[in-house]
């Protein structure tokens, strides 16, 4: 669907209709998302400052280093949302190749870049930092597969212009992603490319044939060197974290220990005991441990229900969004955040092996947060161009 030629065909309306129309399409944002948003945002500083001071002071020297730059990533991330918020999403159509080409650049970047743990994942910047280009890439995938799907939606029934193209496009991504290795990003992605396919009109039978497709192609990436060894080795103590007690399993056996310590209620805010140099970093990935330690069952479930909530409100903005490239947009967007939430906790919880993906909000990152509360602006862009025939 072209928005050109939808908007040359909409109907003649009266001037009071276009008065209200023009009221719509400049109306307020989504409150309850904003507000969702905030509360997230809030609750996650709070515990990523308890979860990280201990941390802090050991290595750094200063118990406030990670909250400090955080919060202020979180400042200019809110800014930077509602910035986003007045934009009109529409503007993306015309940098959709241009996002999805700086992507594929800063993804072959990085793998120049110096090893971090043994992956290389992160660029270092001349001023200091590091960031992930595959922040980027999560972006860029929305984006672009919504502009494609929205002027191609009428043919996405084939596999020549429903599949291929986009299996081609999230595959030079996946390609590059498991060359670090990132598995996790991989995956999230491809969840997200498939989502917005499936939404954008494809035919169900042709999922079969891309997932067959899929699982050989990643067969064939394992086989790159070192990829085999990796995803072996987690898959090993993901099974049996005490069969390295010490080593590789010690991060999850401190993280089921630190979920069990909490009980219903928790040990109360600040005072875990596992975040005391025996959880590994528990500023980044596992910091949804503390948060159970700490607020308990009760509070991890409250938790778990805004992330719930803030999803199901995306998709009401998407539900209502005022053509097909905003609807795509916001489902791809809130995927994202609904995904990578659901990982990292079951990463957390041993559910599935150790992937190393930050639970959105809460995790520290001060770039990863910049970029996902501006992807949160656009929704609320979204939500601004509200239909006129569904108010």
């Amino acid at each position: 669907m072209k928005l050109k030629s939808t908007k040359k065909s909409e109907p003649k309306r009266s001037p009071q209709a276009k008065a209200k129309a023009v009221r719509i399409q400049r109306g307020g944002i989504d409150l309850p998302f904003a507000v969702l948003v905030l509360l997230l945002l809030t609750i996650g500083l709070i515990m990523l400052f308890s979860a990280s001071y201990a941390n802090a002071y050991y290595y750094e020297g200063n118990s406030f280093k990670y909250i400090t730059s955080q919060l202020i990533f979180a400042a200019v991330g809110v800014v930077a949302m509602f910035a986003a918020s007045l934009v009109d999403y529409h503007i993306f159509h015309r940098f959709a190749w241009l996002i999805y080409g700086l992507c594929i650049v800063l993804l072959v970047v990085v793998l120049f870049m110096p090893e971090i743990n043994n992956a290389k994942r992160w660029i270092i910047l001349p001023a200091g930092g590091t960031f992930q280009p595959s922040e980027i890439a999560k972006f860029a995938i929305v984006i672009l597969f919504a502009h494609i799907i929205s002027h191609n939606y009428n043919n996405m029934k084939k596999l020549k212009t429903g599949i291929l193209p986009f299996a081609v496009l999230y595959g030079i991504v996946a390609g590059l992603m498991m060359m670090q290795p990132h598995l996790s990003g991989t995956i999230l992605i491809g969840i997200i490319a498939a989502t917005l396919i499936f939404v954008g009109g494809a035919d169900a039978k042709w999922f079969v044939t891309a997932g067959i497709v899929g699982v050989i192609a990643l067969i064939g990436i394992t086989l790159i060197p070192g990829v085999i060894s990796y995803a072996s080795s987690r898959l090993a103590y993901w099974l049996d974290p005490f069969s390295d007690a010490k080593g590789k399993g010690f991060q999850t056996i401190q993280s089921l220990y630190a979920i069990g310590s909490g009980g219903l209620m928790g040990v109360g805010i600040g005072n875990s005991r596992q975040k005391y140099l025996y959880l590994p970093e528990p500023q980044n990935d596992f910091v949804f441990a503390i948060v159970c330690e700490e607020l308990g069952f009760i509070g991890a479930a409250l938790i778990v229900v805004l992330f719930a909530l803030l999803v199901w409100r995306g998709y009401v903005i998407a539900a209502r969004a005022k053509d097909r490239f905003g609807a795509l947009i916001a489902i791809g967007l809130t995927t994202q955040v609904g995904i990578q939430a659901i990982l990292n906790i079951m990463v957390v919880t041993n559910t599935i092996p150790n992937t190393g993906i930050s639970l959105p909000f809460f995790s520290y990152g001060g770039t990863a947060l910049l970029m996902l509360l501006g992807e949160m602006g656009v929704i609320l862009s979204v939500s601004r161009h509200t239909s006129l025939e569904k108010e």
